[in-house]
């Protein structure tokens, strides 16, 4: 199986679930709200989902209230992106991805914690995505000791190798 095979059976599958989506996208948040607990992050990256991703808004709205935390998502420049506050309103940008409209990128803050969206993963944990390779070319210009979670609405693995060495690896993996 290619790795574009393997990304439309994914989305095949995602496509299937959506009657049960309020169900899983609970147990997806009170997953990730563990491995929250358990991390204790300052600052924590995140994403305004897409209809097949997991719908994280009433999370970001939580942690946005917690004292000592910030919510960063990403903001698209270029072929990468750089993380922004979490900011009202929204706006619709490539992709059909939703961002903050008034967000500017300031001075880079060290994030803690990121939760990313994927369509799958692969035997070595690397992340198989919507193939634009945004997250890859972000995840290249930080640090390494920053703690991924992959988040998932069906679980999507491949027992084989599909990724290369540059895709990111998660720490985590959330489904539900």
């Amino acid at each position: 199986m290619t790795k574009n095979d393997f990304r439309k059976s994914c989305k095949e599958l995602l496509s299937k679930s959506r009657a049960q989506k309020v169900a899983k996208d609970y147990i997806i948040l009170q997953r990730l709200l563990e491995i929250i607990e358990k991390e204790k992050p300052k600052n924590i990256l995140l994403f305004v989902p897409l209809k097949t991703e997991p719908n994280v808004l009433k999370l970001i709205n939580t942690l946005r209230k917690r004292r000592g935390t910030k919510v960063f998502v990403p903001f698209m420049m270029d072929k990468s992106f750089k993380p922004v506050l979490y900011r009202l309103p929204l706006a619709n940008k490539n992709f059909g991805i939703k961002e903050p409209k008034f967000a500017k990128p300031t001075k880079r803050e060290k994030i803690d914690l990121a939760i990313v969206p994927t369509l799958g993963f692969d035997a070595t944990f690397r992340r198989v995505g919507f193939g634009k390779g945004m997250y890859d070319r972000y995840f290249e210009t930080i640090s390494n000791d920053i703690k991924i979670v992959f988040v998932q609405r069906e679980l999507c693995y491949a027992s084989n190798i599909l990724t290369q060495t540059h895709d990111i690896r998660a720490d985590y993996i959330v489904s539900s």
